[in-house]
């Protein structure tokens, strides 16, 4: 194979210069060179060329329409290895890890979290994306997916379940307060129930397991998670949900488990990726933070419950 063969860089720059600013004075002063040097570096660059790339009359020069067409090509790029090292230098980072998830724990969960990575791991600039459906992880553009339900088996892509997940009631403390607050199950009987129409676990699961008739035909619905918990730290109703998502909002008190932190345990989420991929240093570092950050919230949690 025959090495690739580019004029020297040094000519490119000084044609760009006199391109730019039509002068070979003005060239030779930007570039802190002798109009001499200018002149005789683009004679050059003609002959290894075999093309003019000047017309030259007395002092006065004019590009060719070859040599306007080729000085384009090059300024263009020069402003895009100009453009690529700035965006880089000012990064400032090692690697770019990007994420996919669905949209809910993206909001609920993981937007909470990602100043610990980040504070963790400086080097590595994650960039989050969030939708319903699953990413394209063959082409590339994203490192991990993370997502809900029951994964299929694809060749090639590696599937990390999340523990399984309490699913339990969830409402704004004014509805637990006073002489008709709830106080049982059956109570839900007088109060909006909030529907998360996408998940796994439902109300009618939910009576059934708690042996209670409810209202089923009623009630808002959603097709987010994140849209029901908010509607019901708002005092719209009584939401059912994943303990993990709502870790924050008890915390703060915007909203409360008038049953208690148990619930059916569910699989939810899914950590997916290439397996090709797997030792990936960036890769393995978010696999385990998502590890340890699981457990933090698991002992929180156990805490609390005592």
């Amino acid at each position: 194979m025959t090495m690739r063969e580019f004029p020297s860089l040094r000519s490119l720059q000084v044609l760009e210069s006199v391109a730019r600013l039509g002068s070979f004075g003005k060239a030779a002063e930007e570039l802190s060179i002798s109009p001499s040097a200018v002149s005789h570096q683009m004679a050059a660059l003609e002959a290894e060329l075999g093309i003019a790339l000047f017309h030259r009359s007395g002092r006065t020069i004019m590009l060719t329409d070859a040599g306007r067409v080729y000085a384009e090509e090059i300024s263009a790029s020069f402003q895009r290895i100009e453009s690529a090292t700035r965006n880089f230098t000012n990064k400032g980072k090692s690697d770019i890890l990007n994420i996919h998830s669905v949209v809910s724990l993206a909001s609920q969960w993981l937007m909470p979290r990602l100043a610990r990575f980040s504070a963790k791991y400086p080097e590595i600039d994650l960039r989050l994306h969030a939708s319903g459906d699953p990413a394209e992880l063959r082409t590339g553009t994203v490192d991990i997916d993370i997502r809900y339900g029951t994964q299929p088996a694809e060749v090639g892509i590696a599937v990390e379940p999340f523990p399984s997940e309490p699913i339990i009631a969830l409402c704004a403390p004014a509805l637990v307060e006073g002489e008709n607050g709830i106080r049982t199950p059956e109570d839900l009987a007088r109060f909006p129930l909030i529907h998360s129409e996408v998940n796994l676990y439902r109300w009618q699961d939910w009576a059934d397991d708690h042996s209670v008739k409810l209202n089923l035909d009623r009630g808002l619905r959603f097709d987010r998670s994140f849209m029901s918990i908010n509607a019901a730290a708002d005092g719209l109703g009584v939401c059912l949900e994943s303990l993990m998502l709502v870790h924050q909002d008890l915390k703060s008190g915007r909203l409360v488990a008038p049953f208690g932190l148990e619930g059916a345990m569910i699989n939810c989420h899914s950590l997916v990726y290439l397996r090709s991929r797997a030792r990936t240093p960036k890769i393995a570092l978010f696999r385990q933070w998502i590890e340890d950050a699981l457990k933090d919230d698991e002992d929180s949690l156990r805490q609390r419950s005592e």
